[in-house]
């Protein structure tokens, strides 16, 4: 999942601070108990009815009546409620539109696959575009046509969205199911390239990293040398042991940090500059020497006691608390997910916030090809056929990725998060000083800055966003210039229900357990044999149809992608 990973920099903040992640990327969080009172809403067969739609007018305006809408979210780390804050309370003011969002406690999956089981799903849904219950929504005709809707109800939506964006996700029949948020086409990336950041960083301590004399760690040798002085001079971070590397969470398919098998999306390969396709065809990343090289790097760090047993078990919440305590020296990791942790180190002493730094790279020393935006975007919206209203939802939605929705959403109510100053429509002193400094508190008390980042728009608030400030803007600045678009690669998995969707989660899993395994191997012997186990296995769970079936949507892809640069 290459966008979750992305994730962009002030959206994710946004998120994860509060998020989150970030997270995401990849992936940041806090909420407020009290919930806004719901409105009452109107039949869906009656309300707002308008006899002939304005393609030149925006839709909301003829309606804004109470209306309350349910709103999932598959992100069980989203803290926010609707309606506890300044910019939520002008937009329900504004446009008459109250949100109920519904988080899940636990599992996403378990929740969102019980809602489809059940037929049961709320008015509007959230979630990456790379899980597979897009395709079950779409496929089960349990979502809108936005195509439909906009026809019938807001044409204005087809003069505020990308068409390009509407034409990546259209499917089959011609209609576009869902919108993404944090999306690049390809005009976006000519217009706005140069501006564009990563979230795929490679950090460490600043006060430790300087008190070691600043090492380059691009060699296995520099590398494994930086992390043993690190521990020699800090055993300890505050009476707890020091953790000199630390990676994102192992999970069922693998590592973002190395490589997660099911969405093909690996931190390690991107610092390698290792390429994603050779002379058309696409490339296995996972057995390039270089890969394999560093893998055995790592394995070795954990010979040499310089991998903590914590990293294979925690969980976010867990790193995150150790990030806070700057116990970890160094992090292949994403830098929007750590957000609000780099804000409390910063608060407590400004030379021990985590600084990107030249990584692990190839033996030819190629700066790293980090993944920027893409067209797919990060997250997708999709309004279900259960929606209690499609005429006010359909207006809604256009309202949100119009440049008055983003404006309204990311600078909140003029007079009181931003105003226009010297000539600039921008964030307040007092509202900027809480954004800079401590990101939770800034969504609860203005609630603008992409703290509702459902459809966010990442290129159009590029116009109101102010410059970064430390202890952020080192570890963005750092990305530009190293950041490419990987648009291509994007939804080429096959379906899951199908067989090689089913075979794909199956050698997924088998990697998920054969990663861990590497790095605590015994010797690089063992470790060889561990890895060439598993492409065994791969074969014969059918990885040859897996990339046939990926090749042929690759290359459909770059037929879509060249015909939106026309």
């Amino acid at each position: 999942m290459t966008m979750r990973k992305w994730l962009s920099t002030a959206i994710i903040a946004s998120l994860m601070l509060s998020i989150v992640a970030c997270s995401s990327n990849n992936n940041n969080e806090a909420a407020s108990s009290s919930a806004p009172p719901a409105s009452s809403s109107a039949p869906a067969e009656t309300a707002s009815a308008s006899a002939s739609p304005s393609a030149d007018e925006p839709g909301w305006k003829s309606d804004t009546s109470p209306v309350t809408f349910d709103w999932y979210l598959n992100f069980a780390w989203f803290p926010n409620k609707w309606g506890v804050d300044p910019t939520s309370q002008y937009v329900t003011k504004k446009t008459g539109v109250n949100i109920n969002f519904i988080v899940p406690a636990g599992n996403e999956n378990e929740k969102l696959n019980a809602m489809i089981a059940s037929n049961d799903l709320p008015d509007f849904i959230t979630l990456g575009w790379w899980e597979e219950n897009v395709k079950k929504m779409v496929e089960g005709g349990l979502v809108e046509s936005l195509t439909d809707l906009a026809n019938e109800y807001d044409p204005y939506f087809f003069k505020v969205a990308d068409a390009a964006k509407l034409s990546w996700y259209a499917q089959p029949d011609g209609k576009t199911y869902m919108y993404p948020n944090s999306s690049a086409s390809p005009n976006d990336f000519q217009k706005y390239g140069d501006r564009f950041i990563s979230n795929q960083t490679f950090v460490v301590r600043k006060d430790i990293y300087e008190a070691i004399g600043s090492p380059d760690m691009r060699t296995p040798e520099g590398f494994l040398n930086a992390l043993k002085l690190a521990k020699e001079k800090f055993p300890e971070i505050n009476g707890q042991p020091i953790i000199p590397i630390g990676f994102h969470e192992f999970g069922d398919s693998g590592n973002y940090s190395f490589i997660d098998m099911a969405q093909d999306s690996s931190y390690l390969s991107s610092f390698l500059a290792l390429p994603r396709e050779k002379e058309g065809k696409l490339y296995d990343r996972l057995t390039d020497p270089e890969f394999v090289r560093w893998l055995k790097v790592f394995r070795q760090a954990n010979q040499d006691g310089l991998i903590s047993k914590d990293v294979f078990v925690d969980k976010r919440a867990q790193m995150e608390e150790k990030i806070a305590q700057g116990r970890y020296f160094a992090m292949l990791y994403q830098r929007t997910d750590f957000a609000a942790q780099q804000n409390v180190l910063y608060a407590n002493d400004p030379n021990s916030v985590y600084i990107a730094v030249d990584g692990p790279a190839n033996a030819n020393m190629d700066a790293p090809t980090l993944a920027g935006p893409a067209i797919s975007g990060w997250t997708v919206t999709l309004i279900s056929k259960k929606v209690k209203d499609k005429e006010r939802a359909i207006k809604f939605l256009s309202y949100l990725i119009s440049e008055e929705g983003q404006k309204d959403l990311y600078l909140g109510e003029k007079g009181v998060s931003y105003d226009t100053i010297d000539g600039v429509d921008q964030f307040l002193p007092e509202a900027k000083k809480l954004l800079d400094t401590d990101r939770s508190a800034f969504d609860k008390q203005y609630g603008s800055s992409l703290t509702f980042w459902m459809q966010q728009d990442t290129n159009m608030i590029l116009q109101w966003q102010p410059p970064a400030v430390e202890p952020f803007k080192q570890l963005e600045e750092w990305t530009k210039g190293k950041t490419k678009s990987y648009s291509e690669f994007d939804l080429i998995n096959p379906p899951a229900t199908s067989p090689e969707g089913i075979n794909l989660t199956k050698i997924a899993n088998e990697f998920g357990q054969a990663l861990p395994k590497m790095i605590l191997s015994k010797s690089d012997a063992d470790l060889d044999t561990i890895l060439n186990d598993f492409v065994a296995k791969r074969e014969k769970l059918g990885y040859a149809d897996i990339q046939s079936y990926r090749q042929a949507k690759y290359e459909e892809n770059l037929k879509k992608l060249a015909e939106f640069m026309k």
